[in-house]
């Protein structure tokens, strides 16, 4: 059997395997120093009951306490310790996972059913493996040791302590296999209808204004309401059986620690005198053994309550086990700069549309030479932006034809234009990244680009320069400053045309005119203008102006 089918997470968590070892190690060390202080706690309350002055006690009382504060101590920083290094580790395997399915995602590979199915599993779903990290296997290691270990001190003291945890110990592990089972199945149910709706959500997201040329919200919403109750429904099952799981386990565990507690009881008192291996059961003997059995529980219970941790990460491994690559299959080979079969253009090309209709608007023809520049204008909603789009090859036309240098423009060769145009959005839209990072194109200097969309003065008021961070609506940044750098980027990329949707929209004067005079700055270069606006001023300088609506 290979060591995926034993333990399909065992391949996950291999880079984080010593920082596994070592939380492990140190939580296993954390619970056995309850051992010495439960010994002293038993000297002392026998000295006690025993009426003993305390110069006649083996310890003195500050020397015990001492110790008790120095091992508590102790027993909480290597808690600390084995937290600390549990949650490293968890993060960094979540985040070393997170980038092969991000490089993964980027060149292809694996069975991917849609961005919000990638989404999901790189987010919420990858983040159930912390837990088990963090929480189940630290407990599977104290399993392994902690009770086997008290057992063993119950057997040097007597046979009926040994009987009580040998019969109450294995009853906890056997339902909570019986209940693990269970767990496991509700929660690959659970993580399948997650990825789903994620996928479904992108899904409409993508189709929303069909959704709503169509008339389909209602059942849109319908939709989404059935499938989130559906996502709850599953959910609340997974927390039922864990819930259920800590009682039933709760159950056995108190049943043993008040079976050990009656016999020490009547032992002690006289009543009993079988179960130890020769004389009489000592007070020191009954509250040490007391004091233990409860941790002899604790891990198991521990183990119980995390068991639906396991049974998320269990079912997390099989959808990642079929996502990611192996990590030594070697790399596919980068797509090409432009899709295979994408048909060349001229360079410069002309602009020409005949016959254009789509969504019932009627576009007019336009002739444009490499380098010119016009204004198309219209009421709001008379087709402005509906032909930027067609003249960028982002939607086909319902009837008509878009015409590049002679060539229809069409799925051939869609790519290869809009490689050579720049795009100025009414909305501005920046990565989450720093303005370098924003501005960053094949490795050019953006003073120039800066310079020439009347936006370097803005940068140089931002408070890290070119290394401040830009949230991806611009904070920072006031509408007129984030359309210049959005120029600025357009420019950094070299387009032969720039097409530009109301950039001058909601703008003061001031920053209308600086946009105004960036883009007449880069139609002096010979990059051609085709901007949808409604303000005059801009229209007029531009030179031409053509009347959308018909």
């Amino acid at each position: 059997m290979s060591e995926t089918r034993k333990n399909p997470l065992t391949p996950l968590t291999r880079p984080q395997a010593g920082r596994l070892r070592v939380a492990a190690a140190l939580s296993v060390l954390a619970a056995l120093v309850w051992l010495p202080m439960a010994a002293l706690l038993a000297l002392a309350l026998d000295a006690m009951l025993r009426g003993q002055a305390a110069a006649d006690w083996p310890l003195s009382p500050l020397t015990c306490a001492g110790l008790l504060l120095a091992l508590g101590l102790a027993r909480a920083g290597l808690n600390l310790l084995a937290e600390g290094v549990g949650f490293r580790a968890a993060d960094a395997l979540i985040a070393g996972l997170r980038a092969r399915l991000a490089r993964g995602f980027a060149t292809a590979t694996g069975p991917v059913s849609g961005t919000g199915a990638s989404v999901a599993l790189a987010g919420p779903k990858l983040a159930l493996l912390a837990p088990y990290v963090t929480r189940y296997a630290p407990a599977q290691a104290r399993v392994a040791v902690v009770p086997v270990l008290i057992a063993a001190i119950a057997a040097f003291i007597g046979w009926v302590p040994l009987l009580v945890l040998v019969l109450a110990g294995p009853l906890i592990p056997v339902f909570m296999a019986l209940i693990g089972m269970a767990a496991e199945h509700a929660s690959a149910r659970q993580l399948d209808r997650m990825g789903s709706l994620n996928a479904l959500l992108a899904d409409r997201l993508g189709a929303l204004t069909d959704m709503r040329l169509l008339g389909a919200e209602g059942r849109l919403e319908r939709d989404f309401a059935a499938r989130s109750d559906d996502l709850r429904a599953r959910s609340m099952a997974v927390l039922r059986i864990a819930f259920l799981s800590s009682t039933v386990l709760e159950l056995f565990s108190a049943l043993g620690v008040a079976m050990m507690a009656v016999w020490c009881g009547f032992s002690v008192l006289g009543q009993i005198s079988f179960g130890t291996w020769g004389g009489p059961l000592t007070p020191f003997q009954a509250i040490f053994v007391l004091l233990l059995v409860p941790e002899f529980f604790r891990p198991l219970r521990d183990l119980s309550a995390a068991w639906h941790d396991r049974a998320s990460a269990r079912a997390l491994a099989a959808e990642l086990t079929t996502t990611l690559a192996p990590a030594s299959a070697p790399l596919p080979p980068l797509a090409p700069a432009l899709p295979q079969g994408t048909a060349p253009l001229p360079r410069p090309a002309a602009i020409a549309t005949r016959g254009l209709r789509h969504h019932g608007l009627a576009l007019p023809d336009l002739d444009l030479a490499p380098g010119d520049a016009v204004a198309l204008v219209a009421p709001s909603g008379g087709g402005k932006t509906t032909l930027l789009h067609l003249l960028a090859g982002l939607e086909p036309p319902d009837a008509g034809q878009v015409l590049i240098g002679g060539q229809v423009l069409g799925p051939g060769n869609a790519d290869s234009w809009r490689a050579r145009l720049g795009w100025m959005p009414q909305q501005v839209h920046f990565l989450d990244a720093s303005l370098r990072a924003n501005l960053l194109a094949e490795g050019r200097d953006p003073a120039d680009a800066l310079a020439l969309a009347q936006a370097d003065a803005v940068v140089a008021a931002l408070p890290d320069g070119r290394a401040t961070r830009l949230g991806e609506t611009g904070a920072g940044l006031s509408g007129g400053e984030a359309r210049r750098i959005t120029l600025a980027r357009a420019v950094l990329a070299g387009p032969d045309w720039l097409l530009a949707d109301e950039p001058t929209a909601d703008l003061d004067a001031d920053s209308a005119r600086a946009v105004t005079r960036g883009l007449l700055a880069l139609k002096a270069r010979g990059t051609g203008l085709i901007v949808a606006t409604h303000d005059r001023r801009l229209a007029a300088a531009l030179g031409r102006r053509v009347e959308v609506s018909t």
